[in-house]
């Protein structure tokens, strides 16, 4: 049972799954039932083609779970015992699901406006439900939120190439006309200006999560830090050549995630009561 959700959590994501081994054991089992969970709907939704039937009878399955019927699902029974034991909210979930959902009917954002409404649904909501893991106080849920964002904004951003194959596109059509850009496949001097942009953005959202950190007791905020270090590597990598999304996924090795966890197992206690004195 353990072993297929970390199955689904190791295939998913390098950074994450690298990061939650700095997590206290119980911790990194909670954030393994909900990353395995959030996968599934996504990979559902980002397959090609798209498994539309799977993706409303997995949906139907979850809520019978709720329910408190046996759906013989690993990865639907454990959400819904951490659900209930950490008081996940059900408006969160649905919120989350509406956004995977749109994902087989919609496939471009025009307003910022609009890709802010799908990252409520598809990363915010994941972000509060970290907190809940955590044990924050509710004071921090706006910082929670804004990491949940800045994550996924730069997924956007990283991930372009991909879903120009896909058909889709989160980053704002009206900004890339502003800016000149015809199409996402292009290497000008106006596609790297529009990206560097994005950027910029994505380095807001960012500074308005780590605001957060503050709230976060060390021994958690080891592996948020590292995570969110990861995505800002990243991020300047993309600066130094926004065209290098048109060519690769740019992502962390596994030894360079595990460093920076070191650094920060290091580092964290040090800022954290450095932070303190500060407030």
């Amino acid at each position: 049972m353990k072993d297929q959700l970390n199955a689904i959590f190791r295939r998913g994501s390098v950074t994450y799954y690298n990061s939650t081994f700095l997590f206290p054991k119980q911790i990194r089992r909670d954030v393994t039932k909900l990353y395995a969970f959030v996968r599934v709907f996504d990979d559902l939704v980002d397959s090609v083609p798209q498994k539309a039937e799977e993706f409303y009878e997995m949906r139907r399955k979850f809520e019978l779970a709720l329910k408190g019927e046996d759906v013989e699902d690993v990865v639907l029974s454990n959400f819904v015992e951490l659900m209930g034991r950490k008081k996940l909210e059900k408006g969160w979930v649905d919120s989350f699901l509406n956004s995977m959902e749109s994902d087989l009917h919609k496939k471009v954002y025009y307003t910022l406006d609009e890709t802010l409404g799908y990252m409520w649904g598809s990363a915010e909501v994941v972000g509060l439900m970290m907190m809940k893991i955590l044990n924050l106080k509710e004071e921090a849920t706006y910082n929670a939120r804004m990491l949940g964002r800045a994550m996924q904004y730069l997924n956007f951003i990283r991930d372009v190439k991909e879903d120009i194959e896909m058909g889709r596109q989160y980053l704002p059509v009206k900004e890339m006309q502003e800016f000149g850009v015809k199409s996402l496949s292009e290497c000008t001097d106006n596609f790297k200006d529009f990206l560097r942009y994005q950027l910029k953005r994505y380095m807001y959202f960012q500074r308005e999560a780590e605001k957060g950190y503050r709230m976060i007791p060390a021994k958690y905020l080891i592996a948020i830090k590292t995570a969110g270090d990861m995505y800002k590597w990243t991020a300047m990598k993309i600066w130094m050549d926004p065209c290098i999304v048109n060519r690769e996924k740019v992502k962390p090795r596994k030894r360079r995630v595990l460093a920076r966890g070191l650094y920060n197992f290091l580092g964290v206690p040090i800022w954290n009561l450095v932070s303190s004195y500060r407030i």
